[in-house]
């Protein structure tokens, strides 16, 4: 859904003619007693607002604003009312430098609310805020089973979306692995390929790595928000950065692999040139050697006449001829 427009406040002191103060109201839905509200790339005012009204921690306030924040999960129990803070990381496609980036989802989980605070757009979650305001039976549907339930929903569509994405480099994958068993003329051109499929799966490894160990604290964090029968639910959503972390183990195998390969195929390229060029090389030395020979300024038999001609071309073709015959012999060519 997009986010509305933010305009900047003219600050004291600042000439006229700068846009005033425009407050952009954070997307909120209500229903079945629960709140969810969704707002892109809060500012500081936007989230010192928030946190006023829900009770928020001021640490988790900063790290909202942070723009290096490591996954994590903290359950506040002592103070007010109880609430969980969760730093979840997704990968999004940069398409301003073309690599995957981390899009950092902010979590604020209460018994009656859910805030999601992304820092880029996180097409999943605006997506799925999109149909619950305009479908009422979805929004009752996911309302009335408590904010756990909704959280689940919103990770769970976030981690399908993640699976599209490797699909993506497993075509990129089978895409290299066929050129090779092709034999292809453009071994050095796949090493850019290689390249870029490569960086993509690093890029990955970085954002679910440091996650993996953070969705099992949201798992256990989350179960006071959660009903009973529903308390298997984040099994499924660890399960699934599980498979994530397999797959990107075996492309980072499979892509290693082809990188071997395709340098191994670059190296017997870059051999055979050198023995093309080692043959020509030793049989011009001989026929060097001869012209060399009956190029000297002396007299020798035949000088001067074309019959001497003849017999130094003839003894360069016998040469060559016979240099091929013994590389041939030898299986050399």
């Amino acid at each position: 859904m997009p986010s509305l427009p933010r305009i900047r406040t003219r600050r004291a002191g600042e000439p006229a003619g700068l846009p005033e103060v425009v407050a952009r109201e954070p997307a909120e839905l209500v229903g079945d007693g629960l709140t969810w509200i969704h707002l892109q790339a809060p500012t500081q005012d936007e989230a010192q607002t928030l946190a006023s009204r829900f009770g928020w921690h001021p640490l988790d306030v900063e790290d909202v604003m942070s723009r290096r924040q490591r996954p994590k999960v903290d359950v506040y129990t002592d103070e007010g009312e109880s609430y969980l803070f969760a730093v979840l990381h997704f990968p999004v496609y940069d398409k301003a430098i073309g690599r995957l980036n981390a899009g950092e989802l902010d979590v604020f989980l209460g018994a009656d609310y859910l805030v999601t605070l992304p820092t880029v757009e996180l097409r999943p979650v605006s997506r799925l805020f999109a149909r619950c305001e305009a479908s009422e039976e979805l929004r009752h549907n996911l309302f009335s089973r408590g904010s756990g339930r909704l959280l689940y929903e919103v990770l769970d569509d976030l981690y399908d979306y993640c699976f599209p994405i490797l699909d993506k480099i497993a075509f990129k994958l089978r895409q290299i692995d066929e050129e090779i068993d092709e034999v292809t003329p453009r071994a050095r051109e796949r090493v850019r390929d290689i390249h870029k499929v490569k960086q993509e799966i690093i890029s990955y490894r970085k954002i679910v790595r440091p996650q993996r160990p953070t969705l099992r604290q949201l798992e256990r964090g989350v179960e006071r928000f959660l009903p009973e029968e529903l308390e298997l639910y984040f099994d499924d959503i660890v399960d699934a950065s599980e498979r994530i972390w397999d797959l990107l183990d075996n492309y980072k195998e499979v892509v290693e692999a082809l990188e071997d390969t395709n340098e191994s195929l670059i190296s017997h390229q870059q051999n055979d040139i050198l023995y093309v060029l080692t043959i020509f090389s030793v049989v011009m030395l001989p026929l060097t050697v001869i012209t060399g020979f009956f190029g000297q300024n002396v007299h020798f038999p035949g000088f001067d006449t074309t019959n001497g001609f003849w017999a130094t071309i003839v003894a360069m073709a016998i040469v060559v001829f016979g240099m091929l015959g013994f590389f041939r012999y030898k299986r050399w060519l």
